[in-house]
């Protein structure tokens, strides 16, 4: 797989277990919730279900990124490529509908979205 391709989809994959951890373990923290546009305590517990959910997909989104990886370097190439365009597209998906559903989350979609977007550029380029 191409160098480029590799560490954009390794850095896609650990801000997306960053991402897991934000939402799945730490939301009910004011830090991180005010991340997430919240503005009290009540609304991070009312949300919690859904955050937790939301944080193990991101997670899986994750493992599939930086498994493909770890497959491409143990010699898999054609199915680690296979595994990595599948999560990069998913994590570009889901950063545009992001930026979609509200204008105020530009700055964590194109966190969200453009490592993954740089390795499916590499990934074409070859």
């Amino acid at each position: 797989m191409n160098p480029v391709a590799l560490i954009f989809a390794t850095i896609a994959g650990l801000l997306h277990v960053a991402i897991f951890a934000m939402e799945s373990l730490l939301i009910l923290r004011p830090s991180v919730w005010r991340r997430f546009l919240l503005t009290s305590q009540a609304e991070a517990q009312a949300v919690h279900p859904w955050a937790l959910n939301q944080g193990f997909y991101n997670l899986f989104l994750a493992a599939g990124a930086l498994g493909g990886v770890v497959a491409s370097v143990a010699g898999a190439d054609a199915s680690a490529t296979a595994i990595v365009a599948f999560s990069c597209g998913c994590m570009v998906a889901a950063g545009a509908v992001l930026i979609g559903t509200d204008r105020r989350m530009l700055r964590a979609a194109i966190l969200q979205a453009g490592p993954p977007l740089v390795a499916l550029i590499a990934l074409a380029a070859g």
